[in-house]
Order: C-alpha cells, then sequence, then structure tokens
C-alpha cells in the first residue's frame, strides 16, 4: 500500500502518518517526494512524502461463498463499497463457529479502512446488522483490508507496554486516544498483570478512553 501525506516539516509528515495508518514509524519505508515554500517571502514550508507499507501476512485461504448467508454478505459489502465510490472485491478468507472473516481487495483500501480503522468498522458493522436480518447474528463477520487489524493490534499491544511502564515510572496516569470495545479489551488485557497499574475505560458511546493509572506497589 502507498499512501501520500504533508507537514510542515518531514517529522510532522510522518507523524501524521503514524496517525492515520495506526502504525509505528519502523512499519513503514518513506520517501520524500518534494519540499515546497510558500507565502510572503517563501517562509512558511511544506514536505510531501510517501509511506510504503509491505503486507507481508498471509492470510488462511480465499474461499468462494459456499451458502446464501455467505453470498448475501459479500454481495451486501460489494454493492455499498460500489455506491460509496470506491468499489472493492470481497473474499471469504476465514470461517469459523461464530465467526466469518472477510477481506477488502482495492486500490482505495486507505479510504475504506479510514483514520484508526473507523471507516472499516463502520462496514463490519452494518454487516452484522444484516447478518442479524438474515437470522445469523450468532455469526460475527469480521471485515479486514491490507492486513489492517492485525497490525493496529500489534501497534495497541506495544503502545500498552509503553504507557504501562511510563505510568510506574512517572506514578501518574494516561487517557488513550478514544478506542472501540476490541481495541479497549486488548489494552486493558496486555496490562491485566502489571502490577502497580489498573486501567479502566471512560467516556460513553461506541468509542471510549482507556486510563492508565498508578496503583503504588514495586517497581520493576
Amino acid at each position: 500500500m502507498v499512501r501520500e501525506f504533508e507537514g510542515k516539516t518531514e517529522k510532522e509528515a510522518i507523524d501524521a502518518a503514524v496517525a492515520e495508518l495506526g502504525l509505528e514509524r519502523d512499519e513503514f519505508d518513506v520517501e520524500i517526494l518534494d519540499t515546497q515554500k510558500s507565502g510572503f517571502l517563501g517562509m512558511q514550508k511544506k514536505v510531501r512524502i510517501r509511506v510504503h507499507i509491505t503486507d507481508d501476512s498471509t492470510y488462511a485461504g480465499q474461499y468462494d461463498p459456499e451458502n446464501d448467508f455467505e453470498h448475501a454478505i459479500v454481495d451486501f459489502i460489494e454493492n455499498l463499497t460500489g455506491k460509496m465510490g470506491f468499489p472493492a472485491n470481497v473474499q471469504i478468507v476465514y470461517r469459523e463457529p461464530d465467526k466469518l472473516g472477510v477481506r477488502l481487495d482495492s486500490e482505495h483500501s486507505s479510504i475504506l479502512i479510514g483514520r484508526k480503522g473507523k471507516n472499516l468498522d463502520a462496514l463490519q458493522l452494518l454487516a452484522n446488522v444484516v447478518a442479524g436480518r438474515l437470522d445469523h447474528s450468532e455469526i460475527k463477520v469480521v471485515i479486514d483490508s491490507e492486513n489492517y487489524r492485525s497490525r493496529r493490534e500489534e501497534s495497541l499491544v506495544r503502545l500498552a507496554e509503553r504507557v504501562g511502564d511510563q505510568v510506574k515510572r512517572t506514578r501518574s496516569s494516561r487517557l488513550l486516544e478514544p478506542m472501540n470495545p476490541f481495541e479497549r479489551r486488548l489494552i486493558h488485557t496486555a496490562l491485566a498483570n502489571i502490577e502497580g497499574i489498573e486501567t479502566k475505560s471512560e467516556g460513553e458511546g461506541l468509542y471510549k478512553q482507556v486510563r492508565v493509572s498508578y496503583t503504588g506497589g514495586s517497581q520493576r
């Protein structure tokens, strides 16, 4: 996947890429495209970068829909992304008794994923509403693209570990960015067995924030 970002400095442009893609800096390569000066006497600078992401992951497989339910889910997602103006090829990549894994292949993957995966979450929510209307509410439809969810999961676990160490060292608390229930659960689980800190969710709605707080105990 290739994306472009801008900032007043190279660091600002890279920080924008990290924030939007939900990746760590060492997970992508950066190409400096150009540096422009504008404004009075050319004092305002703008740096444009191109980010290259290599997807080294492998999927469990690629399957054709095998029943009416799977055909309906695939057709719904393909029709929806097409009407959005960002058509995608929809593939089933794994089946479990209570879960159906779906992958979106599209030249518009970055848009379908969205910032912090929010567009992907919205598509997944709608797909699960359809699953419920088809009397298959017991099956959760999991939608991914460019292996975003695995990369995001690894990134959040590393974030939890860094924040946990910082909170213990400074004996303070940190309020993390808003996350969906699955992402919050990753944070809670990653820090559950670390002595001296606790986590709790704060806020209302689907996207709540996790607070990591120092509670005392020995320093490691």
